[in-house]
C-alpha cells in the first residue's frame, strides 16, 4: 500500500494544480496512484507435489514478488478432500480465488463448463507455448474454443511390480524390463507363475470409492485396447468388446481379486508391505513416498506399463496447471497473467516450477532429472502417455459410475450388464459430435 505521506502529498499537488486549472497534471497524477496501488490476488494449490507445501510455494514466488512488488500473491493449500467444496462456498460468496493450480477435470470440465473460468487464450499465443504437446493443448481447451488452463507439469500414472518376488516365482521372464512393457498374454503367464509360486494375491481391483481410479481405468481399456471416451470427448465408450472382455479375463483370472472395501491407498500399503505382488495405483510420486516413509519397504520396486494386446500400452495422464476465475475485475486477471507468464515464459523459472511437481514439463525440453536415476527412468513412460479423456462432460458422474461397476463386477454379477447399466447412466443426455 502506498505510504501515508506520499498520499497526503500527492493530494496537496493535485489540489494546487487544479486551482491553477492543471486538469492534465491532475490526470497523470491520478494514473500514477492507479499504477502504483498494490493488487492482492490469491492463489489456491492442489497437493500436486510439494505445490502443496505452503513453504515450498511461497519461496518459488519470492522473485515475483521482487520483480513484480506491485502485485502480491497470498498462498493457500487446498486439499482433495475439502477443496472443491471450500472453492464452491467461496464461489457462492462472491470471493473465489484469482488462481488455482490443478488439472483439466476441475478448470476446463468443471469450474470451466460453469462459465466461471477467464479465457486465457492470449497466454497460448507465445512463442514459448507453441512448444506444448498437442494433447496437453487440447486438455487445456473448452470445446467453446477458450482456454481455461496454462498447463506446468505432466505425468503418466503406471503400475509397479514386485521385482523381487516375480524373480523368485520366475515372472520376470514376462516382462520387457528395458521397455517397462509387457502384452497381455504376459501379464496371463506371470499372474499364473506368481500364483504357482505360492503368492495367491498378485493384484487387486480396489473400487470402494473414485480413489486412483486411473490405474483401473488404464488396466481395463489397455488389456484389449479398448477406451474410455470418443476421441472428440462428448461421449463414454467403455460399454465395448474390448472393454468387457478385459473385465471377464480380470474377474476369472486366480490371483486377481476385487476389492470393493479397498481404497488406493490400501492397495499401496498392502503392495510396499508384500502382500500384493504389484499395485495399479503408481506413480514416481507414490514411489519417493514409499521410499521415504516406509522404512520397512524390503525389495525392490519395478514400475511398470499397462499390459496391452502388442505391448504398446496407453498410459492414463495427469496434467496440472493454473487456471484464473473470472471475479469481474480486468486488472486483477491480467495480474493473476502476469504471474503465470512470469513462471512459465523462462525456462529457468519454468524449470523451478515443474520440480516442485515432482512431474515433468508440459513442451520439449531437456530432461530435467539428469542426474536423478529414479526420475530419470519414469521419464520413459511420458512417451506411453494417451488421450487426456477427464474433460469429457458429466465426469464426476462417470468416476462415480466406474467404481459402482467395478463393485458388480467384483460380486460376480454379469459383466455386459454391469457395463451397459455404466454406460446408460452416463451418457443420457450426451450426443457423439
Amino acid at each position: 500500500m502506498k505510504k501515508i505521506i506520499f498520499v497526503c502529498t500527492a493530494l496537496l499537488a493535485a489540489m494546487c494544480l487544479a486551482a491553477c486549472g492543471g486538469d492534465t497534471a491532475t490526470d497523470q497524477i491520478q494514473t500514477k496512484e492507479d499504477t502504483d496501488q498494490e493488487i492482492e490476488l490469491t492463489l489456491w494449490t492442489f497437493p500436486v507435489g510439494n505445490w502443496g507445501n505452503l513453504t515450498a510455494v511461497t519461496e518459488l514466488i519470492a522473485g515475483f514478488h521482487k520483480e513484480h512488488p506491485e502485485i502480491h500473491v497470498n498462498v493457500e493449500c487446498a486439499d482433495y478432500n475439502s477443496g472443491d467444496e471450500k472453492i464452491q462456498e467461496a464461489v457462492s460468496n462472491g470471493k473465489a480465488p484469482d488462481l488455482v493450480f490443478e488439472g483439466p477435470e476441475r478448470l476446463v470440465a468443471g469450474w470451466g463448463e460453469q462459465g466461471l473460468m477467464a479465457d486465457l487464450t492470449d497466454l497460448w499465443e507465445s512463442d514459448v507455448s507453441s512448444r506444448i504437446y498437442e494433447n496437453i493443448r487440447k486438455a487445456c481447451q473448452h470445446s467453446s474454443g477458450a482456454y481455461f488452463e496454462y498447463p506446468v507439469c505432466m505425468t503418466a500414472h503406471c503400475m509397479a511390480i514386485n521385482y523381487d518376488l516375480f524373480e523368485k516365482a520366475g515372472a520376470l521372464a514376462y516382462i520387457d524390463e528395458e521397455t517397462h512393457t509387457w502384452t497381455t498374454r504376459d501379464f496371463i503367464r506371470a499372474v499364473q507363475a506368481l500364483d504357482a509360486y505360492g503368492q495367491e494375491r498378485a493384484g487387486v481391483i480396489y473400487c470402494k470409492n473414485q480413489s486412483g481410479d486411473q490405474g483401473t481405468r488404464a488396466l481395463v481399456n489397455n488389456l484389449y485396447g479398448g477406451t474410455f471416451t470418443d476421441e472428440s470427448h462428448s461421449i463414454y465408450t467403455a460399454e465395448s468388446e474390448e472393454n468387457i472382455k478385459a473385465l471377464k479375463l480380470l474377474q476369472s483370472l486366480k490371483g486377481i481379486d476385487f476389492e470393493p472395501d479397498m481404497t488406493s491407498m490400501d492397495e499401496i500399503e498392502r503392495f510396499c508391505s508384500g502382500e500384493l505382488a504389484m499395485a495399479f495405483c503408481w506413480n514416481a510420486s507414490i514411489e519417493i513416498t514409499q521410499t521415504v516413509n516406509n522404512p520397512q519397504l524390503d525389495f525392490e520396486i519395478f514400475p511398470m506399463a499397462f499390459p496391452s494386446p502388442e505391448g504398446e500400452p496407453k498410459l492414463q495422464g495427469g496434467i496440472w496447471g493454473f487456471g484464473i476465475f473470472d471475479n469481474g475485475d480486468d486488472k486483477r486477471v491480467e495480474a493473476a497473467k502476469t504471474f503465470i507468464r512470469f513462471l512459465t515464459e523462462n525456462d529457468d523459472k519454468y524449470k523451478r516450477a515443474v520440480l516442485l511437481s515432482s512431474f515433468w514439463p508440459v513442451r520439449d525440453m531437456d530432461n530435467i532429472y539428469e542426474n536423478d536415476v529414479l526420475m530419470t527412468e519414469y521419464s520413459q513412460f511420458m512417451q506411453y502417455m494417451g488421450d487426456y479423456y477427464q474433460v469429457t462432460p458429466k465426469w464426476k458422474r462417470a468416476r462415480e459410475a466406474w467404481w459402482q461397476m467395478l463393485q458388480k463386477a467384483g460380486k460376480g454379477e454379469n459383466i455386459a450388464s454391469a457395463m451397459h447399466e455404466f454406460s446408460q447412466s452416463v451418457n443420457a443426455d450426451l450426443e457423439p459430435e
